[in-house]
């Protein structure tokens, strides 16, 4: 397999890193996905063989009331941590984090939009196919703890910031996972044990049950897994366009960012700020690099015509 740059023309990033990330998706196989496979039919063998109640809506709810209230009243100790923590689950908040791989691992972003699309599609129709679960809704509010805004909202199963927060660590996983068995096991318990830590807060603010965030976790481990296979056979970066309509997403997305600050006042929308401002100027730095190397001439002729 020849450098990312020769595939390319010579105009996109020269970087190894993105090639050992094309090598490690090329390695993914649809194996792995026997294990969401797997929780996902212990919780339907589990609601079947457990609950006592006629409709879905109360079984699927007093299964797991105890646990979500135990849950929450523990994790929610903490809440101005667990309201920083919780809005990683939002595409538009985790993804800056990452950004910069745009310009050394744009593979990852091909396989990050290629998942977020099938997202959006399953997760989306299942919230509403499954609507009238909501913890705000069903529970009295005196008997858990609601950090920030109360979600009034009948979707909850699966949970959508769940499955975001899997999409981008699953990601991440595969992406710089390594070829040495200890260090690969560390790695999947790292990664996965972070995904869990952030998908929890959603129970921690009171915003979803266990359950919720179990699934949708699983939802976007198996997602994203099809979406990096699919990212294998398309390359979508090819084009000398990739960056600067990337630049104009980024400025845009920096804009929405700055809202968030004005509105809510959160350390994480800081940090998020940072993330994409790095990457824009990064970013922005190496395409006219690149345009200046490109094109000597034009911009020789266009400085002359200034003078």
């Amino acid at each position: 397999m020849g450098t990312f740059q020769q595939q390319t023309g010579g105009f996109l990033c020269n970087c190894k890193l993105n090639d050992k990330v094309i090598d490690n998706f090329d390695r993914v196989s649809f194996r792995i996905l026997m294990i969401p496979l797997f929780i996902m039919v212990l919780f339907c063998l589990y609601f079947v063989f457990f609950n006592t109640e006629d409709s879905f809506v109360e079984g699927y709810i007093n299964m797991q009331k105890q646990l979500f209230i135990y849950l929450n009243s523990h994790l929610s100790k903490f809440p101005h941590s667990q309201y920083n923590i919780t809005q990683l689950g939002d595409v538009l908040i985790f993804f800056p984090l990452i950004s910069v791989f745009i310009l050394y691992a744009p593979k990852m972003w091909e396989a990050l939009r290629v998942s977020s699309l099938f997202s959006l599609i399953v997760v989306g129709g299942l919230k509403k196919i499954l609507a009238g679960l909501g913890t705000a809704r069903i529970l009295e509010l005196d008997s858990f703890v609601i950090v920030g805004k109360k979600l009034t909202g009948a979707t909850s199963l699966p949970s959508g910031h769940s499955s975001s927060v899997f999409l981008v660590i699953t990601i991440v996983l595969f992406a710089f996972m390594s070829r040495k068995k200890i260090n690969r096991v560390i790695w999947i318990l790292f990664m996965t044990l972070l995904g869990l830590f952030i998908a929890l807060s959603r129970v921690a603010v009171g915003a979803h049950y266990p359950q919720d965030v179990l699934i949708g976790s699983a939802l976007g481990f198996s997602l994203t897994v099809i979406g990096i296979k699919l990212s294998t056979k398309i390359n979508c970066v090819r084009r000398k366009q990739f960056y600067p309509i990337s630049i104009l997403i980024l400025m845009i997305w920096t804009s929405v960012i700055v809202q968030k600050i004005v509105d809510t006042n959160l350390t994480i929308f800081y940090i998020a700020m940072i993330g994409l401002t790095l990457s824009l100027f990064l970013i922005s730095k190496f395409y006219l690099q690149k345009t200046l190397q490109t094109r000597p001439s034009f911009f020789k002729r266009r400085v002359l015509s200034f003078r």
